[in-house]
């Protein structure tokens, strides 16, 4: 995600903050965020607010402490008001939300980080999201490789062929230095996946060329290892190619955190958080 685009969604969603006058605590109103979360109708917000309820419930948590209904006054078109019902929602309840979402629109993957993090400093989000972004490549990667071994065994029958020939492909990548050479120079242990210790745009490289590779397979009908081998390595070479030229070396890069630390922290703090938020207060009024 671009940052212009995480500086706008920051500032929308920072107007957005309540907070209780006698309690302190922060909350957000589910009308105001339809709109930020990119959902026109309400009855098709109101049905990802049940849904992220039930996952509150699931969760072992009281709704009623995070999702408070309240009344909200909308102008009519012909003069005077009338009451729509509306939440009050605490950062849990807003992070539920969002996870019901689409995370392919930059609102929903936004929200998602914004209210999963016990802070609202813009740095410390894009931080995040930095690391969100490379844990969804690092999927994305793994599984453009199991459908890669998949198609290699189905036509060549070797359990053994899509280890060589994802070798080769790595050497046409990092500028003919193997994986041992790679994992060596980054740091990473033997036993581990180099893919783990890549920065989020080598990833990114490593599962593109991964791709190609399997549309050709199916599209050219390739059948034989040298073959499969031959296109893997090409479509490396072009990608390393196409980042070169862009000024990005990738053998040249540096490590990036083990991704396994990466993931164990964002779980960690996604469990904390609804022990972490405060509940809401009953409010006798409605709010206006």
């Amino acid at each position: 995600m671009k940052r212009e685009t995480i500086v706008e969604l920051h500032a929308g969603f920072e107007r957005l903050v309540h907070v209780e006058e006698d309690s302190g605590v922060e909350f957000w109103l589910a009308r105001d965020l339809q709109g930020m979360l990119g959902y026109s109708k309400w009855d098709n917000f109101s049905r990802v607010i049940e849904r992220a309820i039930t996952s509150c419930e699931n969760s072992g948590y009281d709704s009623r402490d995070h999702f408070l209904e309240a009344g909200k006054m909308i102008p009519l078109g012909k003069g005077g008001q009338r009451t729509v019902k509306d939440y009050m929602l605490t950062r849990y309840a807003c992070y539920l939300i969002a996870q019901n979402g689409d995370p392919s629109k930059d609102p929903i993957a936004f929200a998602q980080t914004y209210f999963a993090v016990q802070t609202r400093k813009q740095e410390l989000i894009e931080t995040r999201m930095a690391e969100v972004e490379r844990l969804g490549a690092r999927r994305k990667l793994t599984a453009s490789e199991k459908e890669l071994s998949g198609i290699i065994f189905e036509r060549v029958g070797d359990e053994r062929s899509f280890g060589r020939i994802r070798s080769k492909g790595d050497q046409a990548l990092f500028g003919d230095r193997t994986t041992q050479q790679m994992k060596e120079k980054l740091g990473a242990p033997k036993s581990r996946a180099l893919a783990d210790f890549l920065p989020t745009i080598t990833i990114k490289a490593k599962d593109f060329a991964n791709e190609i590779t399997n549309f050709n397979i199916k599209q050219e009908d390739l059948r034989t290892e040298p073959g499969i081998t031959t296109e893997h390595v090409k479509n490396n070479a072009e990608v390393r190619n196409l980042l070169k030229n862009r000024g990005i070396v990738p053998e040249s890069l540096p490590a990036s955190e083990d991704v396994k630390k990466v993931q164990r922290r964002v779980a960690s703090e996604q469990k904390k958080l609804p022990k972490q938020v405060k509940p809401l207060e009953p409010h006798e009024e409605e709010l206006q």
